[in-house]
Order: structure tokens, then sequence, then C-alpha cells
């Protein structure tokens, strides 16, 4: 078994981009007693009696369903986790506490930054969960408004069927950060007036398979610059490397 483990945890990760990201990093650095490995709880509270059995892990990251309900098993977070609300990278610390963090706000940041023109003011976001909490935290890092989209509305969250032609008018950033679309079922997506997309709208997909989704094959149709999270996720990646390194 491999000297160094590090793995990912979430529900049905067959599909994970980590595991083949950072067995590349390992074979390019020829860290051959690295290993990265799927870590598949059916429920959270799986996590502590595998901890218990596998006390020689040196970092995990987090995926969905877990980046919020996975907190009460950690022992402390980073500030910007704390603000956030979610973690998707765990470190263990010399004295064998577990210390979540965040990197998915400085993925998207890295990720958006580039496509931003001066009339990009504000951002919907569709969807409530942790990997929305994150984005939501690094827009508003970037003086970037936002509001969340939900089935239900209520403070500072409206609902799908308020979303009409003045709300892209107001709103020039679409943010999905819900599973819709995700391989294999590809053939779903947010249910938004896409009609309303032109080319002064930015549309990102946190989803990286497949490449494009319907809501970015929709938003690219009506003239909308398009977005999936595969860069979002690389760099991601690579701040949790540097947090797991860290001295």
């Amino acid at each position: 078994m491999a000297k160094h483990r590090f793995g990912l945890v979430g529900k049905n990760i067959g599909y994970s981009f980590s595991k083949a990201h950072f067995a590349k990093r390992f074979e390019a650095l020829n860290l051959l007693d690295y290993s990265y490995e799927n870590l598949d709880f059916q429920d959270i509270a799986e996590f502590p009696i595998f901890l218990q059995n596998n006390q020689d892990l040196k970092g995990l990251n987090v995926t969905i369903p877990y980046k919020e309900s996975i907190i009460p098993y950690l022992d402390k977070l980073s500030k910007k986790a704390t603000a956030i609300g979610a973690v998707n990278t765990i470190r263990f610390t010399k004295n064998g506490k577990l210390k979540g963090y965040n990197t998915d706000y400085y993925g998207f940041q890295k990720a958006l930054e580039p496509l931003l023109q001066a009339d990009h003011k504000k951002a919907l976001l569709l969807g409530t969960g942790g990997a929305s909490k994150a984005v939501a935290y690094a827009l508003q890092q970037m003086g970037i408004n936002t509001t969340y989209v939900s089935r239900n509305s209520s403070e500072n969250t409206i609902g799908y069927s308020q979303i009409n032609a003045s709300t892209f008018t107001e709103y020039q950033i679409i943010i999905n950060c819900t599973p819709l679309g995700t391989a294999p079922n590809v053939d779903v997506c947010p249910e938004i007036p896409y009609e309303y997309f032109n080319s002064n709208h930015i549309a990102f997909d946190l989803i990286y398979n497949p490449a494009e989704t319907l809501f970015l094959q929709k938003a690219k149709q009506q003239g909308a610059t398009i977005k999936n999270g595969l860069d979002m996720l690389v760099f991601q990646a690579e701040k949790a490397w540097e947090i797991w390194n860290k001295k």
C-alpha cells in the first residue's frame, strides 16, 4: 500500500475527475509511493468509521453531496471554509486533527476572471448547495452581487418560475451550481427561459462531464459566452495540493 494516501469523499463518484488528475500529478513528479482513491460513501455517517480503520491518510477532497454534512466530523475549519459554510479539502495536521478548507471558491474565481467584462455586475446562482456557497463567496470577493435560485423563493432567493426577460437584463452571469446535466443524465438542464440569453451573458456550468451540458448548449445558441467546470476543478485541485503540502 502507498505510503502517502489521498482520496475523494463523495457518493456515486466513479466519474471523478480528481483520481485521474492526481494520478497524473504523482506520475509526473515521480511520487511512486503516493496514491489517490475514490471513497464512496452512501451515508456520511460511514466517514468516522472509515477514518478509524485508515489512519494513514494524508489528505482528502470532498464532493457532492457531503461538502456541508462532513463539517461536524472535522476538528476545525479555515476562516474561508467557515465563512463559506462548506468544505471540499481536508488536511490531516501533524497532531492528527482534521482541518477543513474550501478551494472551490479559488478555482471558480480563477476560471471566471478571464471572461469578465465591465458590465458583468450581477450573477444568478442556480442551486443552493455547498458548491453554490463557494461560488457566492468568490463572487462577493470580486464585487459581483449574487442572487440564489431555488425551487422555493425566500430572502435573497428567487424561484425558477420567477425568472423572466427582466431577470436576464438584470443578471449578466448565470451559473449552474446544480448537478442537472451531469453524465449520464445529459438530456436534462435547469428549467429557465433560455431564449433570454444573449451575447452580453456568461453561462457558467460547474459540471465538466459532459464538456458541453444542455444548459451550456442552449445558452450558446443564444450567443452567450459559455464555460464548463473543468478549469475550476484544476485550479481547486492545485490549491488542495498546496494545502496538503504545507509545512
